[in-house]
């Protein structure tokens, strides 16, 4: 006769299983589920080179970038074809002699882009140290002050902000940056030094502006830095033409030159233009990194930026991000302006010496899906693009306006992946592992 106090098989007043016996026993529940579920059971596990060549095809962030360069450059070769009347004119009787048009339009096409490229990165033509060096050297040129625009635009997307004042702090970089120039007589090294802090200065009193606005009053910041890129633009117009700033030797709208010791160094010699801003911008880039992956305040921004409301709760202060953004990508701003008159593009104020590198700095942060390392190549294709589209223009004469819509195509099919993704039937990237996600940006 049974003991009636004894546990009985299934009864809850059984003794537990140890938590050994329970790991295994979930264990090889899960394996057995996974056999199941699995036709023909647990494969070999992929190689490395395998999962490379699944990934090539999908849909991340570096196929998708890759291929709409590729898109980009058709609907330009597409482009040029249509607007040279020569090679339109081959198309007129296609049908009797069909190689006319395409050795026309390969010529063309082919002749444009290798311009592009040897004015950009290299001309194997080149017989001297200078010639080879040249189209690089005007690259990095072109790309240092786009790294600190696309930055203090990313930046600030970052923190919630829509940075459209990039250009107006920019302007303001240059003029604090070249009044410092001209009128502060210090030693060379000290010169170049406050030159240099005094565009970030101008940049980040900009900037301080419509954060403050945005943090007390809620004004937005779209609309505030819009406005003030026109009052940035009109006060460099205005102080030009002002007693010790304009040259007094000449007539038109130009300032008094930036002195020598105040002129960022050339790093490869004084017959090619790239200088020590590139340097700058590297170090911006890992600094901006730093700040945003590694420091409390790189979190704070982060956390404002994603949702602000939360933040608020968690005992960030959203108004003290707000502000502090905007200064600092008012500063990186800053810093690529002072670029412009304290490197080899200009060394005077002048109307148009800022160029368009605030706003060209909206479409670096946006290809760089506003990650720095990410904005410095893309600010280094636009450095190329600009480079190569002078050459391009010159030596095979397409319109350097092509130059720039390549950039706009560029953008768009950036900014719309799904029809890149419909394009090329990419196979949606599988993320959930970490070892098969080979590119979820830069």
């Amino acid at each position: 006769m049974s003991d009636p106090n004894s546990a009985q098989p299934g009864s809850p007043d059984k003794e537990p299983a140890s938590e050994e016996q329970a790991g295994r026993t979930a264990l090889g529940n899960t394996e057995r589920a996974e056999a199941a579920t699995t036709p023909g059971g647990p494969g070999p596990r992929p190689t490395l080179g395998r999962l490379f060549l699944e990934n090539l095809w999908a849909a991340n962030t570096f196929t998708v970038t890759l291929l709409s360069l590729v898109l980009a450059m058709v609907v330009g070769a597409v482009l040029m074809i249509i607007s040279d009347p020569e090679v339109l004119a081959t198309y007129g009787y296609i049908t009797a002699r069909p190689s006319d048009a395409i050795n026309a339009s390969w010529t063309l096409v082919s002749e444009a882009y290798a311009n592009l490229f040897k004015g950009s990165v290299f001309d194997p033509a080149a017989t001297t140290v200078n010639a080879a060096l040249s189209p690089i050297s005007e690259t990095l040129t072109y790309t240092a002050p786009l790294v600190f625009t696309g930055l203090s635009v990313a930046l600030a997307f970052r923190g919630g902000l829509f940075n459209i004042g990039a250009q107006g702090q920019a302007t303001m970089g240059i003029i604090l940056a070249a009044l410092a120039g001209f009128l502060l007589p210090l030693p060379p090294g000290l010169h170049l030094l406050v030159a240099v802090l005094a565009g970030a200065l101008g940049g980040a009193i900009w900037g301080f502006i419509p954060g403050i606005l945005k943090a007390r009053t809620g004004a937005h910041e779209v609309i505030n830095t819009i406005m003030l890129n026109y009052i940035a633009v009109y006060f460099l117009t205005w102080l030009i033409v002002q007693n010790g700033v304009q040259d007094p030797s000449r007539t038109d709208a130009i300032s008094r030159p930036v002195d020598a010791s105040a002129q960022l160094p050339r790093l490869f010699g004084d017959g090619l233009r790239a200088h020590a801003g590139i340097i700058l911008a590297v170090l911006a880039t890992w600094a901006v990194a730093w700040l945003l992956n590694r420091s409390t305040l790189g979190f704070e921004l982060r956390a404002v930026g994603a949702n602000p409301d939360a933040a608020r709760t968690a005992g960030i202060s959203v108004t003290r991000t707000y502000v502090l953004v905007m200064v600092f990508a008012g500063a990186l701003a800053g810093l690529g302006g002072s670029q412009m008159v304290l490197g080899t593009t200009a060394a005077a104020l002048t109307p148009l010496v800022v160029a368009q590198i605030g706003f060209d700095g909206i479409l670096v942060a946006l290809l760089g899906r506003v990650k720095p390392w990410g904005v410095a190549l893309a600010a280094l294709l636009f450095g190329a693009l600009q480079a190569g589209g002078n050459r391009m223009q010159s030596y095979s004469g397409i319109s350097l306006e092509l130059v720039t819509v390549l950039q706009a195509l560029i953008v768009i099919f950036i900014a719309a992946p799904a029809l890149v993704k419909a394009i090329f039937q990419l196979r949606a990237a599988r993320t959930a592992r970490l070892q098969t996600s080979l590119a979820k940006g830069w």
